[in-house]
């Protein structure tokens, strides 16, 4: 049963100045309330997280594995409640949540895996060499260590994968870090039950209760106070370019400054060349057609943009994608705000010079339902318009013409940072337009070939990220294992007897986990 609660530092806390939740599909009020943050409960949540982290509680591998698993495990027996729940503030289907569950639990437990083989700890041992000339060389030890609190904000799109205990929070943990996370207020349900799995998952772990917080806000006076506490080490945001810019550069104002690690949007342009849509044109319009649907067109990785070259086949393309994205019904979007965007957004879009609204797809009768939209424009007008590069947050696309493949060329070279680009094409087109590559990988995160963006593996060697503005650092990945190298820091140990190293720099360590020794990387016992 919902309390309408913040969890400070482990305990229930409530208040008087509520917020409520609304139902997408029918705009009804939800109960319970929720109460608004206020700076006394930051401060208190962030100066326990600091003495969780001052007090290395959470730097010993063991305890780190045991909380992600712990948390993985609470958060699965409370599916049931979570799905009821997310159902009626997020209008997402029983399904997604169930889906969404499972990939949020299996993040945690890569994460524990992650932090059992040791690697990210990234321990290097150089060996002292006295009789080097023209100067000796110290003996040098180094090793990553955690950042400090972070303070975490849960996307509204994904709930669960990208909310409370979404990826964020699993890396910073898995980093050694506490957390202190806001919670979205157009879900505050899910967010409290999820806290509650973590809250409680701290405690069976045996940590002090200052690990996690998560406070609840519907104004900005949280997120305010989260990035402006000297306690807070680093920010992790999913969400709004206007969201992400803003903390950043309340980060870059302070005395010192922390980094904000923001994905804040992308048009993720799908580049498709002319022998592909003659050999499967109509398998291209389908399945981009999907991925545009897909989830309401509310995913950071929706293809936004489709770039193509005019001749005789391009027209029965644009035939068959405005048929299969027009002919669905509408959705219902997250919440009045992104609903509202989705709409603003195609409208301005669509009255740009030279851009044509070709269709939309039926209307709902929901509170928040919005129909799919398709838009075209010339490249030459693509080109000298950065606005047309605009992320439109829903279920639509942008086709782009191109007069001939050095056009196409073109368009790729005027592109914004971009979490992602996608490129149909042959084998042959592929080998012969390799330079489209070259302007893709230093515009994007990840480069998808022959399908489609949407869908984001959680793995070793996923990248989720890009440069600005689809990130505020391009060098970094909010999905996959390497998420964690956000959260740390290298430290040198120089000159020390090895008694009185940490342990996991000392020579004569038994290990199984990865370590490099004078230039060579290992795995196993230290010898």
């Amino acid at each position: 049963m919902l309390e309408g609660i913040h969890w400070i530092a482990g305990d229930k806390v409530t208040g008087s100045n509520l917020f409520y939740a609304s139902n997408p599909s029918t705009a009804e009020k939800l109960e319970p309330g929720f109460p608004e943050g206020t700076s006394e409960h930051v401060e208190t949540a962030v100066s326990e997280a600091l003495k969780v982290h001052e007090q290395r509680h959470l730097f010993p591998e063991e305890v780190r594995i045991r909380l992600l698993k712990t948390i993985a495990r609470n958060l699965q027996e409370m599916l049931p409640q979570i799905q009821q729940r997310g159902v009626l503030e997020t209008g997402l289907p029983e399904g997604r949540f169930e889906a969404e569950m499972g990939r949020t639990c299996q993040q945690l437990l890569s994460f524990a895996e992650t932090v059992e083989s040791g690697f990210f700890r990234e321990p290097v041992l150089q060996s002292a060499d006295p009789d080097r000339s023209p100067l000796p060389r110290p003996d040098l030890r180094r090793r990553m260590i955690p950042l400090g609190p972070i303070a975490v904000f849960g996307a509204s799109n994904f709930p669960l994968a990208f909310g409370v205990a979404g990826g964020d929070t699993a890396s910073a943990f898995a980093a050694g870090c506490p957390v202190v996370a806001k919670g979205h207020p157009a879900h505050p349900g899910v967010c409290e039950l999820v806290g509650k799995a973590i809250s409680s998952a701290v405690a069976e772990s045996g940590l002090p209760k200052g690990t996690f917080s998560l406070i609840h806000g519907e104004s900005h006076e949280v997120g305010v106070g989260l990035t402006s506490h000297p306690g807070i080490a680093a920010v992790g945001f999913t969400g709004s370019q206007a969201g992400g810019l803003a903390l950043w550069r309340l980060a870059a104002q302070r005395e010192v400054p922390i980094p904000v690690f923001a994905e804040m949007g992308s048009a993720n342009p799908v580049f498709v060349l002319p022998e592909a849509i003659a050999e499967r044109g109509n398998d291209i319009a389908t399945g981009l057609a999907a991925s545009v649907l897909l989830g309401v067109g509310q995913f950071c990785t929706c293809p936004g943009i489709l770039v193509m070259v005019r001749d005789g086949n391009s027209e029965s393309f644009r035939t068959a994608l405005s048929r299969e994205l027009l002919q669905g019904p509408a959705g219902t979007m997250l919440h009045q705000g992104i609903h509202a965007g989705y709409q603003k957004g195609l409208e301005e879009i669509a009255q740009r010079n030279g851009v044509q609204l070709v269709g939309k797809g039926p209307s709902g009768s929901g509170a928040c339902d919005a129909e799919a939209g398709l838009l075209a424009t010339e490249a030459r007008r693509f080109i000298e318009d950065p606005q047309l590069q605009d992320e439109i947050f829903g279920p639509s696309t942008l086709l782009v013409e191109c007069d001939d493949i050095d056009q196409l060329h073109q368009v790729a070279s005027v592109l914004e940072g971009q979490l992602t680009a996608t490129i149909h094409a042959t084998e042959k087109e592929l080998a012969e337009n390799l330079t489209l590559l070259d302007r893709l990988e230093d515009r994007v995160g990840r480069i998808v070939l022959n399908g489609f963006p949407t869908g984001v593996e959680v793995g070793e060697a996923m990248h989720h990220g890009g440069p600005w503005p689809a990130t505020t650092d391009g060098r970094w990945t909010s999905v996959g294992m390497t998420a964690l190298e956000r959260f740390q820091r290298p430290v040198c140990w120089q000159g020390f007897p090895e008694k009185l190293l940490p342990e996991d720099l000392r020579s004569e360590k038994n290990s199984d986990k990865f370590y490099m020794t004078d230039g060579e990387w290992h795995r196993g016992p230290r010898i």
